[in-house]
């Protein structure tokens, strides 16, 4: 017997109930079919992933099932990758996922949730593997409290007795030369990491907001955040992009992180997504994993620091608290090395 999903259009338009099988008979998923309008209206309904707005970034291309929603990728090297979950109902994930493996088999799903991962185990025979986690903040039950939080409160005072201004208003010309600087001092020189993080400069940019340091008027620092949607209203935010100033030794992320939250806190949005701590992983090994996979995440994040700072990453996100959830890759080989190779690549980590 088919199993029966209830497929519910991003528009006003009417819900019914279908067959998956009768319903993929008649409609077929493809590549770049929805207008940008219809790609914000699923996004405003269904983005409830902290990468979600991220899926917008140049250099995209979708999947896209009409009626039910779809997923963003890339594609290097004869390698598809994609970013984030489905954008969908939760009940369609299963109907847009077999649509997009029936189109390339051997598409691998990078940063994606719990659900999606049993999903991809379970129905399709995918390795789902954990490669990081996410930290989620309550922002109506957070405050400064707490000795984890010292480091915060610390960097905020400081902030204050020097006198930094914290603003939601900058001209772009001053941010892209603060980020011409900031990226020389990165280990990835001059390159402004791609896919995993999206980049500085979008065609869309929506909601985001935008908050930005200044000390005796000059920029010392800036952080951007996406919105996280569900049911067309913003019930979240990410931070996405951040650039500082070495002329401001004792740091500005804290403080400009701590301005933002309280902000939302009081315009009543309920949570801040961190974002992805990239190879954090537990030393379990569960059911559907692969071990050599899980093996090689555990290795990169202990000595891979000269490429990217993941322990700094880490650190600096769990100062803030919050619950973890663990992040997921999906992949058909036991160790898959040239689709590894191929998301680093994106993300100009080389």
């Amino acid at each position: 017997m088919s199993a029966v999903v209830k497929m519910k259009p991003a528009n006003d338009a009417p819900d019914n109930v279908v067959s998956i099988d009768s319903y993929l008979t008649r409609v077929r998923g493809g590549i770049d079919l929805f207008t940008m309008d219809e790609r914000l209206a699923f996004l405003r309904r269904y983005g409830s992933h902290c990468m979600s707005f991220s899926t917008l970034q140049p250099g995209m291309h979708y999947f896209d099932v009409p009626g039910v929603g779809f997923m963003a990728f890339m594609q290097k090297w004869g390698s598809r990758l994609t970013l984030a979950d489905p954008v969908c109902d939760p009940k369609d994930r299963e109907v847009l996922l077999r649509e997009l493996i029936k189109s390339d088999r051997n598409t691998t799903f990078v940063q994606i949730s719990q659900d999606v991962a049993d999903i991809l185990h379970r129905r399709f025979q995918y390795y789902a593997t954990q490669f990081g986690v996410e930290i989620t903040l309550d922002l109506q039950d957070w405050n400064l409290k707490g000795k984890k939080r010292q480091i915060l409160r610390t960097s905020v005072n400081h902030a204050r007795k020097e006198g930094v201004v914290i603003s939601e208003e900058c001209s772009p010309d001053r941010c892209r030369q603060l980020t011409d600087e900031w990226l020389k001092t990165r280990r990835v020189r001059n390159r402004e990491i791609g896919f995993l993080i999206r980049p500085m400069d979008m065609e869309y940019e929506g909601e985001t907001r935008k908050f930005y340091a200044f000390l005796d008027g000059e920029l010392i620092g800036f952080v951007f955040f996406d919105p996280v949607y569900h049911d067309n209203r913003i019930t979240g935010y990410v931070p996405n992009i951040s650039r500082f100033s070495t002329r401001f030794k004792p740091g500005i992320f804290y403080p400009i992180m701590v301005h933002a939250m309280e902000a939302f806190k009081q315009e009543g949005v309920q949570n801040l997504h961190l974002g992805l701590c990239p190879l954090v992983v537990d030393d379990r090994d569960m059911p559907g994993e692969s071990v050599l996979q899980k093996r090689m995440n555990r290795l990169l994040y202990r000595y891979g620091n000269r490429i990217f700072s993941f322990k700094g990453l880490y650190f600096t996100k769990s100062r803030f608290g919050g619950t973890e959830s663990k992040v997921f890759g999906g992949h058909r080989e036991m160790l898959p090395v040239k689709p590894f190779l191929v998301m680093f690549k994106l993300s100009n980590f080389f």
